[in-house]
């Protein structure tokens, strides 16, 4: 797949299949675009490695079974996003008497990318889908003047925080 590198649509080569299961995740940039790779329960996922809600750092985050889905949970505020489809979750509590909490989902969210393996090597082939996708905003150049804005933001918050504490 050597020349395959440069183009979107094309599969990009991420790593050997041995290198990328130790090391469990890993992002790499594929034409422009953050992408993290991770290796669960003997299956490879790809998806946008920045969430889509406020950019958290997604390689960061718990994988846990919710709802019959296996989801990683954003570091920073908790989201949940499958790792098959990057739906969002929420946990919704129902009216019902006795109320039972159930995971219900909110759509697309997370751009998903196919992952391929040939003789030991890993591909990911970038998402074509045309539809707007959340965690579109934090990808490229302008994604990464926002992702610098939300840092300094979070980062004046936790000083601001931190000085009334001592006050």
């Amino acid at each position: 797949m050597e020349g395959k590198n440069d183009a979107r649509g094309e599969a990009h080569f991420v790593g050997t299949r041995e290198e990328l299961i130790e090391a469990k995740r890993s992002v790499r940039t594929l034409a422009g675009r953050d992408v993290l790779v991770i290796y669960h329960q003997g299956t490879f996922y790809a998806m946008d490695s920045h969430c889509y809600h406020a950019a958290g750092p997604l390689q960061n985050g718990d994988i846990e079974e919710l709802g019959g889905k296996l989801c990683i949970i954003c570091p920073n505020h908790k989201y949940k996003i499958t790792l098959a489809e990057g739906e969002g979750l929420y946990k919704a509590n129902p009216k019902e008497k006795p109320p039972v909490a159930m995971w219900l989902s909110k759509g697309p969210k997370q751009r998903i990318h196919t992952v391929t393996e040939a003789n030991g090597e890993v591909y990911v082939k970038l998402s074509e889908d045309p539809q707007w996708w959340e965690s579109d905003f934090f990808q490229g150049e302008k994604g990464k003047v926002n992702r610098a804005k939300i840092k300094a933001e979070e980062a004046a918050k936790a000083s601001k925080a931190l000085q009334e504490k001592t006050s």
